[in-house]
This record gives structure tokens, C-alpha cells and sequence, in this order.
């Protein structure tokens, strides 16, 4: 009798820490405290022009569509020939390509055109940035405002457009991000212009207002993605998302 005791306690026992296990789990990465943001994604974003195909795998961290982390993928997802990095497409945690040469000759002519239309546009640029830069700002900004606010103009490390190496955040000459909110109206009324026109030079203002179910991020005036001049004119005429473009999955995190 004793021995039949003693079994159903230890069961018992370990049914109860495996869910207390769970539960932990589920749970120790919610830091829910949302708080006011600028517009501040990342001084961040991507584009096409490159290689490879797709390919994915597995593990944990911060999951996306069926599991894939940058941890388990091996190469960027690659739609036709266009590079794909959101937050259901993580980029390998390794890849590393460097800035784009075309794309960022195309965004010194962008720049150089609107400064000669007298648009308050500055010569620097946030563009390529590696996993690990990428991780460092993701923690600073999850630190001062909550991992669920973070997400929403943050992209965490291995998920960022920047990566790629195909995305530019412009600037004003005050050093802010163009058009953001805040900024002065000559910084607004450059950002309207980049909104018009970056498709002439193979940009698309990847996060439009419109857009965020499609992308996950809020707006971002400023964040400019290089595609090509052909992909950029049908996105911009037809008004739709990269993701929609592609017929592929985007929106929030699996996780």
C-alpha cells in the first residue's frame, strides 16, 4: 500500500513542476509595459538585386511561420529574386552581405534630387546594419519600453530589413527621421515628396500607414526598401505591400 502511495505523490509531484514549468515558459519573455514612442524604429531597412533562393528550418527564440528563427535558417528567403525579411521571414542570424552598391548609388541620386529641389533632406542615412547592431538597439529600446511597444516600430535581431543590406531610413537636416512625428513641416513635406517619387529610383516606403496588418511595424515615412525600378513602380501604382506583392505571409510574430 505504501508503495502505491509513494507513487501517486511522486506522479503528482511531477505533473505539478511540469506545469509550473509551462507556465514560466510561456510567460518569462511578456514584458507588457507599453509606453509612448516617437517615431524612432530603428535610425533603419532592404530590397531584390542579390542571390540565392529560400530555405528554412527550426529551433526556438523568437519564432516565426513554422518555427523558423534566424538561428535555424540557413539562407534569406528569396521570392522572385526579391529578398523577403520580416517578422515571419527571419534572415540567418550570419548573414552579413554588407550595404548594396546599386541601391545605394540609387538613394545618392534620390537625395541629391530632392536637396536640389530645396527639400530638407540631409546626406546621411541609417542603411545596413548586422545581426549583432541590430540586437543591441532591439534591447535598448525593449528596456525603455516594454517588449510589446518595442515590436511595434523595432524589428528584433535577425528579423530587420536593415540587413539585408537594401534599406535606407532618411533624415533632415535637423538629424531627425524624415517626416516623423514631431519634425518640422519642411521634414513632413520632404517625407510626402519621398513618398510620390522613391519608386522612380526603385525605392518603396515600405511601412505606410495602410500597410501595418500586412508588415507588423507602424508607419515609418522615412524607411525606404530598394526593389528595383519595375517591382517599385507596380508596388507604388497599385498601392500594396511588399508582402501582398509577393503573395507571402507578414503581419505580427508567431510569438
Amino acid at each position: 500500500m505504501k508503495k502505491y502511495v509513494i507513487t501517486i505523490v511522486t506522479v503528482t509531484l511531477a505533473v505539478l513542476i511540469l506545469a509550473l514549468g509551462g507556465y514560466y515558459y510561456l510567460n518569462k519573455d511578456d514584458n507588457q509595459t507599453p509606453s509612448n514612442t516617437t517615431n524612432q524604429k530603428d535610425i533603419k531597412k532592404s530590397s531584390p538585386t542579390n542571390e540565392n533562393t529560400k530555405t528554412d528550418n527550426n529551433k526556438e527564440n523568437t519564432p516565426s511561420t513554422n518555427g523558423k528563427t534566424p538561428e535555424t535558417v540557413t539562407q534569406p528567403t528569396i521570392i522572385n529574386g526579391i529578398i523577403l525579411a520580416n517578422k515571419k521571414h527571419p534572415l540567418p542570424a550570419n548573414y552579413n552581405p554588407g550595404e548594396n552598391p546599386t541601391a545605394r548609388q540609387k538613394v545618392n541620386k534620390l537625395i541629391s534630387d530632392a536637396q536640389s529641389l530645396g527639400l530638407n533632406v540631409s546626406n546621411q542615412v541609417s542603411g545596413f546594419r548586422a545581426y549583432g547592431t541590430q540586437a543591441g538597439l532591439y534591447n535598448n529600446y525593449v528596456a525603455a519600453h516594454g517588449k510589446q511597444e518595442a515590436d511595434r516600430f523595432s524589428a528584433r535581431p535577425g528579423y530587420s530589413e536593415h540587413q539585408t543590406g537594401l534599406v535606407f531610413d532618411l533624415i533632415d537636416n535637423q538629424g531627425q527621421l524624415l517626416g516623423a512625428e514631431g519634425t518640422s513641416e519642411s521634414s513632413k513635406k520632404a517625407a510626402e515628396w519621398l513618398g510620390k517619387n522613391a519608386h522612380k529610383y526603385g525605392f518603396i516606403v515600405r511601412y505606410k500607414p495602410e500597410f501595418v496588418e500586412k508588415t507588423g511595424y507602424m508607419e515609418e515615412s522615412w524607411h525606404i526598401r530598394y526593389v528595383g525600378e519595375d517591382v517599385a513602380k507596380t508596388i507604388y501604382e497599385k498601392n500594396i505591400s511588399l508582402e501582398e506583392y509577393l503573395n507571402a505571409p507578414g503581419g505580427d510574430y508567431a510569438n
